[in-house]
């Protein structure tokens, strides 16, 4: 395992050299710094997205599902719609970034905080009805959005559609900082109940036979991928299937149950994602696309295809 680790560090290391050092022109004061806000950005918003989308798996026990399904990208949109409608483009300039990212986050950390106490305050209620309500809640979210959107000035459109894919240009650099702190804080709570997975993984019924408080767990871990998730779509924006196609990626690479080795594969193919992404979208796309088109491209084809998988060996 260790060597497949090495082995995608090294590719990781070299991608994110070239990025650094291609046609940079000797104006390095200018170049790196730029390029490093952009390297960092990839890299914490892989992470976490990579980081939840495995949790967030194995607390589900399947593997054709992401976080996204839970409604927050849809309620980040909703928001920047909403703000946009209330106050024109003219209020998120006013508001400015720092405080567009702290509010963002904070309202999907207490949607999802509050969504998981109402639920799980009663009796019986299973992880699937919580997807369920997840998804209900997603559509309503995103049909305000484009709601508003219909009715919202042209011109201004052209803001909210801006917020709709993920961009690493012109990253700020506090909200960078705030974010590696953020992630900070909660890898050291998720640190305690990481020994957890690997039990969790076999089911339910099976971790509360080994001695798992599995609701108080599965709560937690729930709090945990929905901080990530609001973290990394706050900073760069929606990026829907990045982690559905290196969690199974990871998966079929790794190929272990052991949960310290697959979030560190994930993570390490996530930054390949990136960094391989937008390189591709600066050197040979010359920026006619942006980055979450192509991995939402590449994400949906490998979705399909584990769907005629899954319904093959069904």
């Amino acid at each position: 395992m260790k060597k497949k680790l090495i082995f995608l560090a090294v590719i990781a290391l070299a991608l994110i050299a070239v990025f650094m050092l291609i046609q940079a022109g000797g104006h390095w004061d200018y170049v790196l710094p730029r390029r490093g806000k952009k390297i960092l950005a990839m890299i914490l918003t892989g992470g976490a997205i990579a980081f939840s989308t495995v949790v967030f798996q194995t607390i589900t026990n399947n593997r054709i599902l992401t976080p996204s399904i839970m409604g927050l990208d849809s309620l980040y949109m909703l928001f920047q719609t909403f703000m946009v409608y209330i106050f024109g483009s003219a209020g998120l300039t006013t508001m400015g970034k720092n405080v567009n990212f702290i509010i963002s986050v904070g309202l999907m950390a207490l949607f999802s905080v509050v969504f998981y106490k109402l639920l799980f305050k009663r009796e019986g209620q299973n992880i699937y009805f919580l997807l369920l309500l997840g998804l209900i809640f997603g559509t309503l979210f995103q049909s305000l959005s484009t709601f508003m959107e219909v009715l919202i000035d042209p011109n201004e459109f052209q803001i909210v559609q801006d917020k709709m894919f993920a961009s690493f240009n012109n990253v700020n650099t506090e909200l960078l900082i705030l974010s590696l702190v953020l992630m900070a804080g909660v890898a050291v709570y998720f640190a305690r109940y990481a020994k957890y997975l690997d039990v969790i993984a076999l089911g339910k019924d099976q971790a509360v036979n080994l001695g798992v408080d599995y609701d108080k767990v599965v709560k937690r871990m729930l709090v945990v991928v929905a901080v990530l998730i609001s973290i990394s779509t706050a900073l760069v924006g929606p990026i829907t299937f990045l982690g559905l196609l290196v969690a199974n990626v990871g998966y079929q690479f790794m190929r272990t149950y052991k949960h310290h080795f697959l979030i560190l594969g994930s993570m390490l193919l996530s930054i390949i994602a990136l960094v391989g992404g937008q390189l591709l979208v600066e050197r040979v796309f010359t920026f006619s696309t942006t980055l979450s088109v192509i991995i939402n491209l590449a994400g949906g084809i490998y979705f399909l295809y584990l769907l005629l998988k899954e319904s093959k060996s069904s």
